[in-house]
């Protein structure tokens, strides 16, 4: 959907370069409403589509989307600031992911219940109807493929808000949808939280709500579907510690710390590893290849094919990440890498910021507990276990972890931090159909997995006499 009943619109940027690439319209309510009746309109005949006919149509729609990847990772690049590296791999796992679940879709099944003779009870799983799928601009192609995929699996329709900051790709998708899926099935509006947002969280003839962001949007989304009783599966922020013992392998701790940053989406995800709790013999020894790994990653535009680490995605992010650096210093944290502007002229009109470490943080700090989503790393210096195991789960977030160890002990610890998903000796990605979602005020639920696919069904019983 692109064209709006409102006069708004939005301008959206390359954050390279801080240029103007295009104005998107704003939906008002009066748009979303007409996104959410097509989809409504369309829900019946697609829930009735017999269930492998839906998966071949959804594994046509990966088709088209692997042979439209390079112009969509470009697409991505330019808009969003991740690297063009990442924007490519972002659409293999999200077509990835689309196919998988419509494969798990042919399983989908009720079951029957042991009654008395006369009597037959059985359950079918049904779908919710309207689906609304809202997401952040750190993965926009990845995230409008695999955040709809269980809903369209399972037989319901989706609206999908596409980001504030970064909608072209996803756009793009669009259209490549509408080439494949029957009128309303997949619709894309474009606009802000607060008005687009805002409006398609609270329509009374949503089923149910997707969400990736952050625990505030989290939150403001569950108070507009409140009145009408929405669930809603919530994938909210994350604040992770990257735990490493003095016998872990160092060399690949180190690797793993770096990419555990997330760089090549500038730091902006709520898997990366923030909180880096290094045990203090190994302390200097780690930090010493860490910063001098850390300090030949290559930031660059972010559709330079050679960039490692592109922008932060808006001039209002950049503002918001110096902030948090200069209330670490003032707390009284050591910075000892990057906090400011790379040198290199070419990238004076972008919101570029270089790899960002803080030594000497204490869990007090505003740097230690909020979730600047920006390539800051605080770094902790630990020897009592239970003292260590306390300053990691003291917080409200508990989206991911990663323990380092050549001992089996690092599995003990794993149990024991609050979080919905842990590594041992990695730390990212998650394997196909593995569920992934956080405890604590990290969400509600689990994705891409075939939990996640009866998450997005009801449950109808069926109790028939029969004689």
């Amino acid at each position: 959907m692109t064209a709006t009943l409102s006069a708004a619109a939005m301008p959206t940027f390359d954050p390279s370069t801080g240029e103007r690439i295009a104005d998107v319209p704003v939906a008002g309510p009066a748009d979303v409403d007409g996104a959410v009746q097509a989809a409504r309109r369309a829900a019946p005949g697609w829930a009735r589509l017999d269930a492998r006919e839906r998966a071949r149509l959804l594994k046509e729609l990966a088709k088209r989307v692997r042979l439209a990847s390079d112009a969509l990772a470009l697409a991505d690049a330019r808009n969003s600031g991740i690297t063009l590296k990442v924007a490519k791999r972002d659409v293999g796992i999200g077509a990835t992911r689309l196919e998988w679940m419509a494969e798990q879709s042919l399983e989908l099944s009720g079951q029957a219940y042991p009654t008395a003779a006369g009597r037959l009870t059985y359950s079918v799983r049904a779908p919710f109807g309207v689906v609304a799928v809202i997401f952040p601009f750190n993965h926009p192609v990845m995230f409008a493929l695999a955040k709809s995929a269980a809903p369209l699996a399972a037989g319901n329709t989706v609206v999908l808000k596409a980001p504030d900051q970064a909608p072209l790709a996803v756009l793009e998708l669009a259209k490549i949808a509408n080439e494949v899926l029957p009128a309303g099935v997949l619709t894309v509006v474009t606009g802000t939280g607060p008005v687009t947002g805002a409006a398609l969280a609270g329509h009374p003839d949503v089923g149910k709500i997707a969400f990736t962001g952050s625990v505030r949007t989290g939150q403001a989304i569950l108070e507009a579907a409140a009145p009408n009783i929405v669930p809603a599966l919530l994938e909210l922020g994350g604040k992770n510690a990257v735990v490493v013992f003095p016998d872990a392998d160092l060399d690949l701790a180190v690797d793993g710390a770096v990419g555990g940053m997330n760089l090549g989406v500038c730091g902006q995800s709520c898997t990366s590893g923030s909180r880096l709790f290094l045990h203090a013999d190994i302390r200097e020894a780690f930090l010493e290849r860490f910063l001098t790994k850390l300090a030949a990653v290559r930031v660059g535009r972010a559709i330079d094919e050679a960039t490692e680490m592109g922008p932060l995605v808006s001039e209002r992010q950049l503002a918001m990440v110096r902030s948090y650096v200069e209330g670490g210093r003032r707390d009284g944290a050591r910075l000892i890498h990057g906090g400011d502007a790379p040198d290199d002229p070419a990238l004076r009109g972008g919101w570029f910021i270089r790899p960002t470490v803080f030594d000497g943080v204490t869990p007090s700090m505003r740097i230690a507990q909020d979730e600047i989503f920006g390539p800051v790393l605080s770094v902790f210096t630990w020897r009592d276990e239970g003292e260590m195991l306390a300053a990691v789960n003291g917080l409200r977030l508990g989206l991911t972890a990663s323990v380092w160890s050549r001992s089996l002990r690092a599995h003990d610890v794993a149990r024991e931090i609050e979080a919905g998903y842990v590594y041992v000796n990695q730390h990212g990605g998650t394997a196909l159909g593995v569920p992934f979602g956080g405890w604590k005020q990290s969400g509600i639920g689990v994705e891409h997995s075939r939990d996640t696919l009866y998450d997005f069904t009801r449950v109808k019983v069926v109790d028939a006499r029969t004689a």
